[in-house]
C-alpha cells in the first residue's frame, strides 16, 4: 500500500485504497467463480450417480427420442460415463504401466497381454461382459452403465498405459543418478521424478484417449448382442437412432452437442492439465512461450480453492514422505548364477502356462470349428492387416510433420487442440451416409473406399503423440541446433525425428490397434436399408456379433489378437527397444 507523510503522520493515499478495493473485488470474483465451478461439479456427479442407479425398467419406460430437448440430458449422461472411464483408465495406467516397466519378468507377460487387450475390439468386450455386469446389479441400471463405462474404458486405457510405459523406460540417466544421490526410495522416486517426467506425454495421451472414447460411444451406449438390445440415454444412442431413422437433422444436432461438450472438456479439464504439466518438462532452459489456462489461473488465485485443496496437498506431502520400496543400494544382491536360475524357472513357468492354454484353445476350436473356418478368417485378417499398414503409413507421412510444427509452437497447440479433439472424437458412423451415397452413386468398390473410415478416428493418436513429443522436446537442444545452424533435412533427421521417435511409436502402436478396432465399424456400414461391407476381419466380427454366434466371434477376436500381437512382437517391440536404448535424453 502506498503511504504519504502529512504532519508527521502516515496516512494511506486514495489511489492505494482504490487499488486495495479493486484487488478485494477481484478476489471475491475469483472465489465466487471457483466455488460455482466446484459446486456444479459435485452436483453433476451426485445427479449422475442417482440416474445410473435407477431401476432398469426405466429403459423401457423412457425410450430414446430424437427430440432435441433431450440432448442436454443425454450429453450429461455421456459426459459422466466418459469422465468415470478416463479416471478408471488413469488408475489402471499408474498400476499396470509402472509394474510392467519396473519388473523385467512382469513386463515379459504384461506387455504382450497389453497388446492382446488393445487388439480385442470394443464389441468383443461388450459381447462377453454385458451379461456379467447385469448379473452384478440385478434390477438396476448400474449393471448396464458399468458395461458401457467398461467399453469406453477399453478404448482409452491401452493408449495411456503405453504412454506411461514408454516414458518410464526412457528416463534420463542423470535423473536416475540424482535419485541415487538423494537416496530416494522407489516410491519417492516414482512420484517425485518419474511420474512428473512422464506427465506431459501422459496428459496429451489422456486427451487422445478421451477422444477415442467418443469414437466408440455409439457402440457402448447402443448395445446389440444377438437378440439382446440395450439402449442407454446418451449422445451415442441418439446418434445410433438418428442413423437408423436416416434423420440428417438429428445428426446435425448431435454433432453440435458433441462440439459443445468437447470444448467444455478442453477448457475445464485438459487445457488446465496441459498448462500445469508444462512445469514438468525436462530441459535446462525454459521456453518463453508456455501454455496457459484461465481455469488454472482462477484456482491459483482463489482463496476458496486453496482452502479446499489444502487437505489434499497435506495428504500428498505425507504420502511422498513414505519410504516404500527400498532403493537399489539397499536391496538384496543376487549372484549372476542365481539370477540366471530365476530366469530359467520363470521361462519354464511361462512355457507351461502357454502349453496348457494352447491345449485348451485347440480343444475348444476342434469341437466347434473346422479348418476351413480358420483359413477363411486368416485370409480376411490379411486383408484388414494390409489396410491398416497402408493407412498408418499415409497418416504418418501427413501428421508427423504437422505435429512437429504444432508442438514446437505452444500457441498453435492451444488453438488447434480443441479442433484436433473434435476431429478425433468424430464417430465414423456419422460419415456412413456420405460413404453409402458415394459408393452407390459411382458404383465404387467397398473394399477400397470404406478403408478410410478405419483411420478416421485413430490417425489422431499419431498427431497427438507427435505434438506431445515436440512439446516436451528440450528447449536447450533446440537452441543448440539453432546455434550450430542445423537446418533443413539434417535438422529433421538428426534432431527432431530422433527426439520425438518414442512418442511417435506410442501413437503409431495405438493408432494401429485403434484401426483394427475401427475396422468392425468401418468395414460394414449401413444407412437405412442400404448395406455395404468390405471383405475383412472387422466386417466378419460385426456380422457374427449381430448374429450372436459366440464361437465365431471368439474365432474372429482371437485371430485379430494373434495378428496384432505378432506384429507388435516382431516390428513395434524392436522399435521400442531401439528408442529406449539409443533415443533418450541423457
Amino acid at each position: 500500500m502506498e503511504i504519504a507523510a502529512i504532519s508527521g503522520r502516515f496516512i494511506p493515499r486514495m489511489s492505494a485504497i482504490g487499488t486495495v478495493g479493486r484487488s478485494s473485488a477481484r478476489r471475491l470474483w475469483f472465489d465466487t467463480l471457483a466455488f460455482t465451478l466446484v459446486a456444479t461439479f459435485f452436483v453433476f456427479i451426485s445427479w449422475g450417480m442417482t440416474e445410473m442407479s435407477a431401476p432398469i425398467g426405466e429403459l423401457q419406460q423412457t425410450p430414446i427420442s430424437l427430440d432435441v430437448h433431450n440432448l442436454p440430458e443425454y450429453a450429461m449422461r455421456t459426459t459422466l460415463r466418459m469422465l468415470l472411464a478416463v479416471v478408471a483408465s488413469f488408475l489402471f495406467t499408474l498400476c499396470y504401466a509402472t509394474l510392467a516397466a519396473k519388473s523385467r519378468r512382469a513386463g515379459q507377460i504384461m506387455v504382450p497381454i497389453l497388446d492382446i487387450l488393445q487388439s480385442v475390439p470394443v464389441l468383443g468386450y461388450i459381447s462377453f461382459t454385458v451379461t456379467g455386469f447385469i448379473a452384478l446389479f440385478p434390477g438396476s441400471m448400474m449393471g448396464v452403465e458399468c458395461a458401457a463405462i467398461f467399453a469406453i474404458f477399453t478404448s482409452q486405457a491401452w493408449n495411456m498405459t503405453f504412454s506411461l510405459y514408454q516414458s518410464l523406460n526412457s528416463i534420463p540417466r542423470d535423473m536416475n543418478e540424482a535419485s541415487f544421490v538423494f537416496k530416494l526410495s522407489g516410491w519417492q522416486k516414482f512420484w517425485k521424478m518419474e511420474l512428473p517426467y512422464a506427465m506431459p506425454g501422459l496428459i496429451w495421451n489422456t486427451m487422445m484417449s478421451m477422444s477415442g472414447g467418443w469414437f466408440f460411444v455409439t457402440v457402448s451406449e447402443a448395445i446389440t448382442v444377438g437378440n439382446q438390445h440395450i439402449t442407454l440415454p446418451g449422445v451415442g444412442s441418439y446418434i445410433a437412432l438418428a442413423i437408423e431413422k436416416q434423420d440428417l437433422g438429428a445428426i446435425g444436432w448431435a454433432i453440435a452437442t458433441m462440439t459443445i461438450v468437447i470444448l467444455l472438456y478442453d477448457q475445464l479439464l485438459f487445457r488446465p492439465l496441459v498448462a500445469w504439466s508444462d512445469k514438468f518438462r525436462y530441459e535446462l532452459t525454459a521456453s518463453q512461450d508456455a501454455p496457459h489456462s484461465w481455469v488454472l489461473t482462477l484456482f491459483s488465485k482463489s482463496r476458496v480453492a486453496k482452502k479446499i485443496m489444502a487437505p489434499f496437498g497435506w495428504l500428498g506431502h505425507v504420502i511422498l514422505r513414505i519410504r516404500l520400496f527400498k532403493s537399489s543400494v539397499e536391496t538384496v544382491q543376487f549372484t549372476a548364477r542365481e539370477l540366471q536360475l530365476f530366469d530359467y524357472l520363470w521361462y519354464a513357468l511361462l512355457c507351461l502356462i502357454g502349453i496348457v492354454g494352447l491345449r485348451h484353445l485347440i480343444a475348444f476350436f476342434e469341437t466347434s470349428l473346422t479348418w476351413h473356418d480358420t483359413m477363411h478368417v486368416s485370409f480376411l485378417a490379411m486383408l484388414t492387416l494390409t489396410r491398416v499398414v497402408v493407412l498408418i503409413i499415409i497418416a504418418s507421412l501427413i501428421w508427423v510433420p504437422l505435429g512437429v510444427i504444432i508442438g514446437l509452437r505452444p500457441r498453435w497447440a492451444e488453438l488447434i487442440q480443441p479442433l484436433a479433439q473434435f476431429l478425433a472424437a468424430f464417430p465414423a458412423n456419422l460419415l456412413f451416409p456420405v460413404a453409402v451415397v458415394l459408393i452407390s452413386r459411382w458404383s465404387l468398390d467397398p473394399d477400397i473406399w470404406l478403408s478410410p473410415l478405419m483411420i478416421l478416428g485413430t490417425q489422431w493418436y499419431i498427431l497427438f503423440n507427435v505434438i506431445a513429443g515436440a512439446s516436451a522436446f528440450p528447449n536447450d537442444l533446440r537452441e543448440a541446433s539453432r546455434n550450430f545452424r542445423v537446418k533443413g533435412w539434417l535438422w529433421w533427421k538428426r534432431v527432431i525425428l530422433p527426439g520425438i521417435f518414442p512418442y511417435f511409436l506410442t501413437g503409431a502402436i495405438t493408432a494401429s490397434g485403434g484401426a483394427w478396432n475401427a475396422s468392425i465399424v468401418a468395414e460394414a456400414v449401413e444407412w437405412g436399408n442400404k448395406h455395404y461391407a468390405a471383405k475383412g476381419l472387422g466386417a466378419y466380427i460385426a456380422q457374427e456379433t449381430a448374429a450372436g454366434d459366440f464361437v465365431h466371434i471368439a474365432l474372429g477376436i482371437g485371430m485379430m489378437s494373434f495378428i496384432v500381437v505378432m506384429f507388435n512382437k516382431f516390428f513395434w517391440r524392436p522399435m521400442y527397444e531401439l528408442a529406449s536404448r539409443k533415443l533418450r535424453f541423457d
